[in-house]
């Protein structure tokens, strides 16, 4: 069990493709089989692990267990990255980065894990049929963090469902869905969002509902979905917490909260840099420093959906005006998504882990407009090859991707 920040997980998920042309390239079973020796879903690489996903042109990298201090993480992600690397070049192979693959199509190219224990892929394949974008298709970065009692839970929630909105502000990577301009910056969420709707309760509105404690978030969230696909799995292979698929979970099994909106960025440096802005800002909140833990439980949920849906469309181009939500951030005049994140990043502490890598991520573009910078909105095959190339080669070195 441990307190609240006193440690951190995350995953990062990353499409594996060819280095010619970029086609998805389902071969993450022979990654692991070659760095184990057998064909495992998991292994571990000393602070990292890796292990399969859905599908098998997807690998997530993650925390070796709860990490107690996030610095360096970016080199160690950076590592097992270029040891996947070095495993897939004889495949003609490599990792790219970035939240949706920009020309993918799902029907032709998805092909499910068939190793082992898939009993939960072939199920979530029979009920929603996986062959979409929002099953195979979404690369993002999660974020975990723990609670040691119920109290603690509610303030962490509270605190989470505030920020989550600004997430697709800083962090929006995915402008391209089957080589077009979706008019989002980040399509992720406007896919994810829809992506269960034959059973709605199993996202929500993606902003969790008002629920701060074990009992309410039972009876509010977690009863209703099991109960609506209980028809559809009568075996009860998918009634568990993890099938809550709203923008952050309560994992009451392991007593963590995981984020899961965040559109995974172009290398691990930034995306340690998102991190710690996100954590940093949620420590802030949870101390009441800016405002309540009644302020910020009662904040409006259509507000915060509608807040959501806009930064995922226009991420840091959003005018921000409503007084009760900026005042949750000790903000009293009206501001812009972007000059928002500015002034959380520059608010962080000095001791801060990644606050370098934050106050960038802020004063720059979202990775969605640097690379619309570079391909326009109508972009040729070619162009959309070079620029996603460029990214994998980011990845590769660790390095920000350049507007």
């Amino acid at each position: 069990m441990y307190d609240l920040f006193s440690v951190c997980g995350i995953e990062l998920e990353y499409m594996i493709v060819s280095k010619n042309g970029l086609s998805v390239l389902p071969v993450c079973d022979k990654i692991l089989e070659a760095a184990a020796g057998e064909i495992t879903q998991s292994l571990e690489r000393g602070a990292v692990g890796w292990s399969n996903e859905l599908v098998l042109h997807v690998i997530e990298l993650k925390t070796n267990g709860p990490a107690k201090d996030i610095a360096g993480l970016d080199s160690l992600f950076a590592d097992s990255i270029r040891e996947i690397n070095r495993i897939l070049e004889p495949m003609g192979g490599m990792l790219m980065p970035s939240a949706m693959h920009p020309f993918m199509n799902p029907d032709t190219d998805m092909h499910l894990w068939n190793h082992g224990d898939r009993e939960i892929y072939e199920t979530y394949n029979r009920i929603f049929n996986c062959k979409g974008h929002g099953w195979s298709n979404l690369q993002s970065t999660h974020i975990n963090l723990p609670f040691s009692s119920d109290g603690e839970f509610g303030r962490l929630h509270a605190a989470i469902r505030v920020l989550l909105p600004l997430i697709p502000a800083l962090a929006a990577s995915s402008p391209f869905r089957e080589g077009s301009h979706t008019g989002w910056l980040d399509t992720r969420i406007d896919t994810y969002k829809n992506n269960q709707k034959k059973i709605p309760s199993i996202t929500g509105q993606v902003i969790p509902e008002q629920c701060f404690s074990w009992e309410a978030y039972e009876k509010g969230i977690l009863e209703p979905m099991y109960r609506d696909i209980a028809p559809y799995d009568p075996e009860c292979i998918l009634q568990e917490e993890w099938l809550n698929s709203r923008g952050a979970i309560a994992r009451f099994d392991r007593k963590a909260i995981e984020i899961r909106l965040m559109d995974i960025q172009e290398c691990p440096r930034a995306d340690l840099g998102a991190v710690s802005l996100i954590t940093e800002t949620l420590k802030t909140l949870v101390k009441e420093d800016w405002s309540s833990y009644e302020a910020q439980k009662d904040m409006d949920q259509s507000y915060l959906v509608d807040l959501l849906r806009k930064c995922a469309k226009d991420a840091r181009n959003v005018d921000i005006e409503h007084e009760g939500y900026l005042s949750l951030f000790g903000i009293e005049e009206k501001t812009t998504a972007a000059e928002l994140l500015q002034k959380l990043a520059e608010r962080m502490p000095e001791t801060s882990n990644y606050k370098q890598e934050a106050l960038k991520l802020c004063s720059i573009d979202s990775l969605a407009e640097r690379i619309m910078s570079r391909t326009g909105s109508r972009p040729s095959p070619d162009v959309l090859k070079e620029v996603y190339g460029e990214l994998a080669v980011c990845l590769a070195e660790n390095r920000f991707f350049e507007p």
